[in-house]
């Protein structure tokens, strides 16, 4: 029972739906990949124990050239299981791989999908990828009630929640973080407006009024950083606040565990098209024992539970943020309890091999 994984995201380009997809293919036990090309994609296929198929754009989309290529694929390889890395555009060329032979289809919705089924078009484009598959999965409960609108009712009972999953063995507390001379509350994303790292920064001074010794590590590069390095200066933080540039997403633990905080007061951009579908990294943080200060956006409120594991914050109220962030160092006892509950929920709940058994499951295989 071959898997044809059809996917625009796929490594060397890094990003959470490329590791989200990436991370399912160790999860199937006989695939074959059919994605875009990448620069330094050759050495890095050649150490997957799969095959992978590179078209010749760098944006795989669902044109008649490729929906032939991947039906040609099909049969070579005796695939007759379809994954859509991403659900639109590719689950487009659903009808078109059933009528190849395929016997499931399922579509990995992330965040995008969120949109297209607010706007006339996308929208109806959307009912008809998940009319085509035999599953629409979502990534959180925000997801699912934000796309199911503008589905048929048949496809919303089929409708399937499919999260990330955390690497544990990777994720946890003492798996190699420095520990500085005082408190540190660390970010890690890229650097752009919606991640709200520009809120932490004008809560800082709040945050050094109380515990003076604190700093802010935001880890990541992006088109923000000159931006946010000239707000850290005009706040009077330029010295409390440390950016480390682009960090591969390999050599991120340390970085969690070195942290007494994990802060991402992530928010809605853009009218609602631009929401955290989920936050993996929230989840990476919890599972290295680290508890958690969240924006409240888009399903971000699946990834903490509030007093518990961390808080759900206003991304748009840096004092209420500063305020969370000192409460948690100034209580070390209380923040180790959070960092030790949120470890407990990520193993019992986001496993890898949990998202694994739910796609097999899906595919029936």
């Amino acid at each position: 029972m071959t898997v044809l994984v059809v996917t625009n995201d796929f490594p060397p380009r890094q990003g959470g739906i490329e590791t989200f997809v990436r991370s399912l293919c160790d999860e199937l036990p006989d695939l074959v990949v059919y994605t875009s090309s990448e620069p330094g994609d050759a050495q890095y296929d050649a150490t997957l124990p799969f095959p992978v198929i590179r078209d010749r754009t760098s944006m795989l989309l669902p044109t008649p050239r490729v929906t032939r290529r991947a039906v040609e694929l099909m049969s070579q390889y005796g695939a007759n299981r379809v994954l859509f890395g991403a659900a639109a555009p590719l689950g487009l060329m659903g009808p078109s791989l059933r009528r190849a032979g395929a016997h499931r289809i399922v579509a990995i919705s992330h965040g995008h999908e969120t949109w297209w089924a607010t706007v006339p078009g996308t929208r109806q484009a959307l009912r008809r990828i998940a009319d085509a598959a035999d599953t629409l999965t979502t990534v959180s409960s925000w997801c699912a009630e934000q796309i199911a609108p503008a589905l048929s009712p048949d496809a919303v009972r089929r409708m399937r929640r499919l999260t990330p999953g955390v690497d544990t063995t990777r994720f946890f507390p003492g798996c190699g973080g420095d520990r500085t001379d005082g408190p540190l509350v660390v970010c890690v994303s890229r650097l752009v407006a919606r991640k709200g790292q520009d809120t932490l920064i004008r809560a800082w001074p709040g945050v050094l009024a109380a515990v003076p010794s604190a700093r802010l590590l935001l880890v990541g590069g992006g088109p923000d950083r000159a931006r946010l390095e000239r707000l850290a200066a005009a706040s009077g933080v330029r010295d409390e606040v440390v950016f480390t540039g682009p960090v591969p997403w390999r050599d991120i633990p340390p970085y969690l565990d070195a942290a007494d905080v994990f802060a991402m007061p992530t928010r809605t951009r853009r009218f609602g098209f631009e929401p955290e579908a989920l936050g993996i990294v929230t989840l990476e943080a919890s599972a290295t024992g680290k508890p958690v200060v969240i924006g409240d956006s888009g399903g971000t409120a699946d990834t903490v539970r509030h007093g518990e594991t961390g808080y759900l914050v206003d991304p748009y109220n840096p004092v209420a943020v500063g305020v969370r962030i000192v409460e948690l160092l100034e209580d070390p006892a209380k923040a180790q309890r959070m960092g030790a509950a949120g470890r407990r929920w990520v193993q019992e709940e986001w496993s890898w091999q949990r998202s694994g058994a739910t796609l097999r499951e899906l595919l029936d295989i």
